[in-house]
């Protein structure tokens, strides 16, 4: 007889307190990413929280639903085919860097991208709080529900 722990699987209790608390591993150990998006004035539209290991770019098409804007800026962690069609089905022009390694350059008009101080701005006045930057809630609605 196998012992409970060879093979066992996760009780369903701790799987879902795990994505109610949504850390995730990385390098610097427990960490939560933070997906915001803004208007030109820098006021929050929507915010999603995510576990640190997980990828931006997927994310950048859920941060779009039900949104309306003229254009998308966004970094190159969102760079995505994906991510430019959610664009253009909201009829907004994409400002995104392309990755390093896209085989198809993508443009991006260089004054309009400028114009993410807006957004970084936002996350530095976020920033100022320590209870974000320590990230003493534990559970992900109470962090979200903070910021």
């Amino acid at each position: 007889m196998p012992s409970p722990r060879q093979g066992a699987v996760r009780p369903r209790k701790k799987v879902e307190a795990d994505e109610r608390r949504c850390p995730g591993r990385s390098r610097g150990g427990l960490t939560t990413k933070v997906h915001a998006a803004v208007d030109g004035r820098g006021r929050l539209l929507k915010l999603i929280l995510t576990p640190g290991h997980a990828g931006d770019a997927p994310v950048g098409e859920k941060l779009l639903e039900g949104l309306c804007a003229n254009h998308v800026l966004a970094d190159a962690s969102y760079d995505s085919d994906a991510n430019r069609l959610r664009v253009k089905r909201i009829w907004a022009q994409a400002c995104i860097k392309p990755k390093a390694n896209r085989k198809a350059r993508k443009r991006c008009i260089k004054e309009r991208y400028r114009h993410r101080n807006v957004i970084k701005r936002f996350f530095g006045a976020l920033k100022r709080f320590r209870r974000i930057g320590t990230r003493n809630d534990k559970k992900a609605a109470n962090f979200a529900g903070f910021l």
